[in-house]
């Protein structure tokens, strides 16, 4: 069975995020997307609900599971039994850091590949920050994130 493990921290997750792993569930037997957790950034949505907006846009797809995990992700895909950990990359400007995490992650585990899956360029410029920024001002998001997730960031930012 081919595994693969799509890690980030889906704050929250974007169309393009989505559409990494609409494909990415294509290539794969399973697909874990793994909410990472990291101390060191403030998320505006809570693990749970990170998770809960994951599960809930990709029921579509039978094959991917929605999990979380702390600590190196080559540790997470190898519990896991992953042969794989998909990035995805938006810009150029992406591949110089995800380059040197894939050859980290390789010296650390060398039964584990990183494969790069480039954005649609619709989904290019969308990253969680910019939709959490607009969202924030009260600007339209619709195109930039599933409606449950547009839905969840009118309440954040309605209560604030």
């Amino acid at each position: 069975m081919r595994i693969a493990v799509y890690p980030g921290s889906f704050d929250p997750v974007t169309n393009g995020h989505l559409d990494i792993i609409e494909r990415a569930a294509i290539l794969f037997d399973r697909l874990i997307v793994a909410v990472s957790l990291n101390p060191g950034k403030q998320p505006l949505f809570s693990v749970e609900e990170r998770m809960d907006m994951l599960k809930e846009v990709t029921q579509p797809f039978y094959n991917v599971i929605v999990d979380a995990f702390n600590g190196l992700t080559v540790n997470f895909a190898k519990k896991n039994e992953a042969q794989a950990i998909i990035r995805g990359l938006r810009a150029i400007s992406d591949f110089e850091n995800e380059f040197m995490m894939a050859l980290t992650n390789k010296k650390l585990q060398t039964s584990v590949e990183t494969v790069f899956l480039m954005t649609r360029a619709e989904y290019s410029f969308i990253s969680s920050s910019a939709v959490k920024e607009v969202a924030s001002f009260g600007g339209c998001v619709k195109d930039m994130v599933p409606p449950v997730v547009a839905e969840r960031l009118r309440e954040k930012f309605k209560n604030r």
